[in-house]
């Protein structure tokens, strides 16, 4: 992919291409771990060429994007099959503001370096529309983020996806269907915070009444726990359920600490337990209501959030017709 490289032909020069290759990779997978494994993959075949491969190699970042690409590819093929493993709801991995941690003083993300940090926040990481990418089977995937995210031209992703660049184009033109049929979110990010906040402070208070204002009655919670926290094992459906469900969970998490945090890089709120973040919820916000929310819980999916310990108690698998549910 001779477009996309933009280091110098030595490994030196590779080094400078992580940054871009972990950001192609995150919005492939929606997993930071699955992407820094699929970056180092792509490096270890590059430093496993012999050295006078190497030195052929123009552009080593066009290299390093094409491989790292097709190691994507392969592991959404095999997705599906990790999934219906999965227990309950999988949802991307959700991305902190690290230095919003740092301003906030304490209690956040530990300093270093972190694939996390490499990963530009920006609509394309949205959680919204991470969820609808994976709707898209993984050629529409590779083609759609490559072409509408990153620019790359078609007849470079052919060699990727092994199929022709007017192939590729029609994949990209079906995965731009889904995106468009996907609802979107209206409320500018002031707005969206503002709704946060009113959400957040219904929530300490478990004011029903005040929630369900401030929920969509079509809205729906999704929760992800992978089988090693307690989640919900199907989505809650309408803000009356929901905010129910909300009131249940503080009702049996108490010393559970709510804070208004960035979530790949929009409005979020994240669930703190002993200094421990037990729980990161991204939303969509629509006409000033709560129309989507995503939470997720394993701790697995939020190691670039803690801090320190295990991970708390918070039940978020409260059935929402347990007290105060339907």
């Amino acid at each position: 992919m001779g477009s996309v490289g933009t280091a110098g032909t030595g490994a030196e020069g590779t080094a400078d291409e992580r940054r871009q290759l972990i950001n192609v990779a995150y919005r492939l997978l929606g997993s930071v771990t699955e992407a820094e494994d699929a970056v180092q993959d792509a490096y270890g075949r590059w430093y496993g060429l012999p050295r006078s491969r190497r030195a052929e190699i123009r552009c080593p970042g066009a290299w390093l994007t094409t491989v790292t690409s097709r190691i994507c590819l392969d592991l959404l093929g095999s997705a599906r099959a990790r999934r219906e493993r999965y227990v309950g709801a999988w949802l991307p991995e959700p991305l902190p503001d690290r230095a919003e941690w740092g301003r906030a003083g304490g209690g956040g993300p530990a300093d270093g370096a972190d694939p996390a940090d490499l990963i530009v926040r920006d609509e394309s990481v949205a959680m919204a529309f991470l969820v609808v990418l994976e709707a898209m089977t993984p050629a529409e995937r590779v083609a759609f983020v490559l072409h509408d995210v990153f620019r790359y031209p078609f007849v470079e992703i052919a060699g990727v996806l092994g199929r022709t660049p007017a192939a590729c184009k029609q994949l990209a033109a079906s995965a731009r269907r889904r995106v468009g049929e996907a609802p979107a979110a209206v409320s500018s990010a002031t707005g969206r915070a503002e709704v946060l906040r009113q959400v957040r402070e219904a929530w300490e208070a478990k004011d029903i009444a005040a929630l369900v204002g401030l929920l969509d009655p079509a809205a729906v919670l999704t929760a992800d726990g992978g089988g090693l926290a307690g989640a919900v094992p199907r989505p809650v459906e309408g803000g009356a359920r929901i905010a129910r469900y909300l009131v249940a969970v503080a009702d049996q998490a108490p010393g559970l600490e709510l804070l208004e945090r960035s979530v790949n890089g929009v409005p979020g709120l994240v669930a703190r337990r002993a200094g421990v973040v037990v729980t990161v919820a991204a939303f969509d916000v629509s006409g000033g209501r709560v129309t989507r929310i995503w939470a997720v819980r394993n701790p697995e999916k939020l190691r670039p959030w803690a801090r320190e310990g295990r991970l708390g108690s918070a039940d978020w698998s409260a059935d929402p017709r347990a007290p105060g549910g339907s």
